[in-house]
């Protein structure tokens, strides 16, 4: 096999759940390959380092084998290889997002009533049932 689309390996690597959204991620510009923006349609070969944003987390891969199909967990795993600096980098992230202060309205207390509920819809703008 001489290459697989991107947004197909992306896919069957299990970096995202449909291959439609790995298309968006990648004409987004949340893919790049070897420093580089791509379109999905580009092929990646074993050895391409490929930097990925999902959501607040950010990772630099080095492809290891290709698939076009999606398979196991256990099998996807084996189709990548994370660099040390990746990982070093994720991890200090998500400690320093466990550090920071919790999430506005993890602190209310009590459960809100449906008069306080309507309220707090009404600010976020959503419409009441």
């Amino acid at each position: 096999m001489a290459g697989v689309r991107i947004d197909k390996w992306l896919w069957a690597a299990r970096f995202y759940k449909t291959r439609t959204l790995a298309s968006e991620a990648v004409r987004g510009g949340h893919v790049q390959v070897g420093g580089a923006r791509v379109k999905p349609s580009r092929d990646v070969a074993a050895g391409d380092e490929i930097e990925l944003a999902i959501g607040h987390a950010r990772r630099v891969v080095v492809v290891c084998a290709l698939a076009e199909k999606r398979g196991s967990a256990t099998v996807a795993a084996t189709l990548y290889e994370e660099t040390p600096d990746s990982i070093a980098a994720r991890e200090l992230a998500a400690q320093q997002r466990r550090l920071q202060s919790p999430a506005p309205g993890a602190d209310l207390g009590a459960r809100p009533t449906k008069r306080d509920r309507r309220r707090l819809d009404a600010t976020r703008g959503r419409r009441s049932r």
